[in-house]
């Protein structure tokens, strides 16, 4: 941080009620800083811009107003108990699985199956935790015997997407729909002829206009002021083992010699340790 961005840090500190009570202008004024510095600070904090800091700090001083210990998430608090913190995690998760079943379009999923299980290559997008989905995407179907690859970098995900054809697949994931990174090569994969899959908690993200079949996920469990992608990652982890599932089944003759190969390969690196 500048010194100007430390004084702007330093006020919201201090006094998060009175500066959640400031516009923009106002925190400037305060801290003798510009409009543009408050902003940079919000950002450095991890923040879209300033309305979402003040935001943020209004909850701290409600928070430090009621005498209630900070929230980690929407439903623990830092001096929650381990094993309530296990609990309420289990219950979120078991809802957020029985809510993205309950919405999942099975006939958008079937699409998306009979597409897999034909293609030549399947691409997949994703970045952030979003990204760990991909790759367990990716790896479950290597493992029945199909190309498939998950992009990471957003630079290699379109320089590949421009090489996609009919008869190729892209997967494009992302909860908030809306993620630039993922809807750049899903665009350019679309542009192409390639068959597009989004999957997605938002089913009016912008991500949707270049997928030709989308999959949803639950997004009632899963707050945008979040420190970890919890419930997102739950649900959409279901979709894709749906999605997997739903390919072994289409090309069991060459799914199931594929995956005896794999785990043959694999043996001796399972194998019992031997102890004198």
């Amino acid at each position: 941080m500048t010194r100007s961005m430390q004084r702007v840090a330093e006020a919201v500190a201090d006094d998060p009620a009175g500066c959640a009570a400031l516009t923009v202008t106002g925190l400037a004024e305060r801290t003798g800083t510009s409009e543009a510095t408050v902003v940079r600070t919000a950002r450095l904090l991890g923040y879209p811009g300033y309305r979402d800091l003040r935001l943020a700090l209004a909850g701290l001083a409600a928070h430090q107003q009621s005498g209630r210990s900070p929230s980690v998430t929407a439903d623990i608090s830092v001096d929650d108990p381990l094993p309530d913190v296990v609990a309420k995690l289990a219950r979120d998760e078991q809802q957020t699985l029985a809510d993205t079943a309950a919405t999942l379009d099975t006939a958008a999923l079937a699409a998306a199956v009979s597409a897999a299980a034909t293609a030549r290559r399947i691409d997949i997008y994703g970045v952030g935790a979003s990204s760990l989905v991909g790759l367990d995407l990716a790896q479950k179907l290597l493992r029945i015997g199909l190309i498939a690859h998950a992009h990471t970098d957003p630079h290699l995900a379109v320089t590949n997407a421009v090489q996609l054809r009919t008869g190729d697949v892209a997967v494009a994931i992302t909860h908030s729909g809306s993620t630039g990174d993922v809807i750049e090569p899903l665009r350019a994969a679309f542009e192409r002829g390639a068959t597009t899959i989004a999957i997605t908690g938002r089913a009016d993200g912008p991500v949707t206009q270049y997928a030709d079949h989308v999959l949803t996920t639950s997004t009632s469990r899963e707050s945008e002021l979040r420190p970890a992608a919890m419930s997102s990652r739950t649900g959409q982890l279901l979709v894709v083992d749906c999605l997997f599932i739903g390919v072994a089944q289409r090309t069991y003759a060459s799914a199931a010699p594929a995956l005896a190969a794999s785990y043959e390969a694999l043996a001796h690196r399972h194998s019992p340790r031997h102890t004198r």
